[in-house]
Formats: structure tokens, sequence, C-alpha cells
């Protein structure tokens, strides 16, 4: 009776906790991507090393929402780290398709950026 008492005050906690920690990758990816455009700029960087740019910034992004689920949830972290780089994934994919009326610019690394996201963020939910 009182394991069923702590699971459902629990069970409230993982959505919001999930949305903080999502919301705190998107603002990391945000400066991160707002540092890579300054980088550009001013040093007119190859389109080679701005994809590589793009793509560390989403794997630490990644991890960063995981490490942060990991420490609010504190139970199976590294799948709750996993379903945080899922749905970070799923809303950049979403924020894609919303922007280009396609997955022009996911298509040919969609998969690959899927697994990047989905393994940085059960990765930062193991360190966490």
């Amino acid at each position: 009776m009182g394991n069923m008492r702590q699971t459902q005050k629990a069970a409230p906690a993982i959505p919001a906790a999930l949305i903080k920690c999502l919301l705190a990758a998107y603002l990391l990816t945000g400066a991160g991507l707002l540092l890579l455009a300054l980088l550009l700029y001013r040093l007119q960087l190859s389109e080679d090393i701005v994809n590589i740019g793009i793509i560390g910034i989403y794997a630490l992004s990644s991890l960063a929402a995981g490490f942060l689920c990991g420490k609010c949830v504190k139970d199976r972290r590294f799948f709750w780290g996993l379903i945080c780089g899922v749905l970070y994934f799923c809303v950049l994919a979403a924020l894609t398709l919303a922007v280009n009326h396609s997955f022009q610019d996911l298509n040919t690394r969609f998969f690959t950026t899927l697994m990047i996201c989905a393994g940085s963020g059960m990765l930062g939910g193991m360190i966490s």
C-alpha cells in the first residue's frame, strides 16, 4: 500500500521533468547554434565544419537533457535519458517539417541523427 502511494505521487513528476529537461536542451541548442552562426560569420567556416558543428550541438544538447532527466527522475535513468533524446529528436524533426514543409534537411541523415540524439540522451542518463 505504501509503495502504491509513492508510485502515484512520482508519476506526475516525470512529464514535468521531461518538459523541463527538453526546454533546457533547446535553450542550449539555441545558444550553440547562435555561437556557430557567429563563428561562421567571423571565420568563414566551410559547410562540412558547420554540419559537424550542428551534429555536435545536437549531441551535447541531448546529453544535457538526458543528464538532467536522470538527475530529476533517479530511477531507470538510462531509460529516461533515452526517452529525452528521442523526444528531443522528435521535436527537432517536427520543427524541421514545419519550417521546410518537408524533411529535406534530415532525409539523408534522419536515422543517424535519431541514433545520435537517442544515444547521447541515454549516455547522459547513465552518467547522471
